[in-house]
């Protein structure tokens, strides 16, 4: 949460072009990941696909949550990164 900018302050501002983490990163927090929102399977199949950021919203406690254009589902901050 905020790793780079702080809590509520998104990493990936609206209109960020990023890429998508690549198959076993996603795995991998699918196995870790115990909290709100977790990925759903079909989310694996846009591993390192890149999109622009269309909205960014906050889980209490400042978790990012990023919607991508054109890509299904929520993204935690920790599942993109900068392209």
């Amino acid at each position: 949460m905020g790793k780079t900018r702080g809590p509520y302050n998104p990493d990936y501002p609206i209109g960020t072009v990023v890429r998508v983490a690549n198959r076993a990163e996603l795995e991998q927090f699918c196995r870790n990941w115990k909290y709100h929102h977790p990925l759903e399977p079909k989310q694996i199949g846009f591993a390192g696909l890149e999109a622009k950021v269309t909205d960014v919203g906050f889980y209490h406690g400042g978790d990012e949550l990023y919607t991508l254009e054109g890509i299904t589902g929520l993204w935690h901050e920790g599942c993109i990164k900068q392209a």
